[in-house]
């Protein structure tokens, strides 16, 4: 299978401390996979560098079928060509509808005067129900953002992402601060948008992640550690030394 995003021999340091080491990591197109690993290792820096965030010191980052490199591309660009990010806190727009965030994130090429006076197409309504539909929201489309709970407005946000139409998705920390039945509904939500994008989970629910079903990859100082099936990985004794022994 050709990877959709390819890493290659990667390397970043912050003050001398090497947050990234020679990491390698591929994902195919439709494809889930969850990255877990202790604190620090390189969870986020990993995220940042795909994001166009954080320059790496050295390695290639290839992207889509055109092996386009994403090193020297804006964090604009990047989102252009398909990376979607989801940060752990959701940022939503708390004063607007469910329906307004979800029309504002709609992937249509709209400068400043067109979103002053855009008017939504019978087409944009039947999508931000689609996508209204997707995330579990559909009756709360005429509620304003902030009176959401923390997992609606973290659907919400995924919603939004969706809109934009990525060819990955990346997602972190989704289950944190949700009550049992949201982080159900979560999972049903990314395995979902993998049928047909690639979506990257990172996790420090372990639970989570059983559920997800999905290729776990365990990141440890900046490196890949182990990858497989949840069950793999668990049962591999470097990663219970260094991440399920502390």
């Amino acid at each position: 299978m050709s990877s959709l995003l390819e890493v290659s021999g990667v390397s970043v340091s912050f003050d001398g401390f090497k947050a990234i080491n020679n990491l390698s990591f591929a994902i195919g197109d439709a494809e889930l996979r969850a990255i877990i690993g202790p604190n620090g290792a390189g969870k986020t820096t990993f995220m940042d560098i795909v994001t166009g965030r954080t320059r790496p010191d050295e390695g290639r980052v290839l992207w889509g079928e055109a092996n386009v490199s994403l090193l020297g591309l804006s964090e604009a660009r990047i989102a252009r060509e398909g990376i979607g990010r989801k940060f752990q806190k959701p940022t939503v727009f708390e004063d607007q509808t469910v329906l307004e965030n979800l029309l504002m994130a709609l992937r249509n090429a709209r400068g400043p005067f067109q979103v002053l006076f855009y008017r939504p197409t019978p087409g944009d309504l039947d999508r931000v129900h689609e996508l209204a539909g997707e995330i579990g929201l559909m009756d709360a489309l005429g509620r304003k953002s902030g009176e959401l709970s923390h997992g609606q407005k973290q659907w919400l946000e995924i919603g939004m992402l969706l809109a934009q139409e990525p060819r990955l998705l990346l997602v972190d920390e989704p289950a944190a601060g949700m009550t049992p039945a949201e982080r159900e509904h979560t999972t049903t939500l990314l395995v979902a948008a993998a049928k047909s994008r690639a979506v990257v989970v990172i996790e420090h629910d372990m639970e989570f992640v059983r559920r997800l079903g999905c290729k776990v990859t365990v990141l440890h100082e900046g490196a890949v550690l182990a990858e497989g099936s949840l069950d793999h990985v668990t049962a591999n004794r470097k990663v219970i030394d260094v991440y399920l022994g502390r």
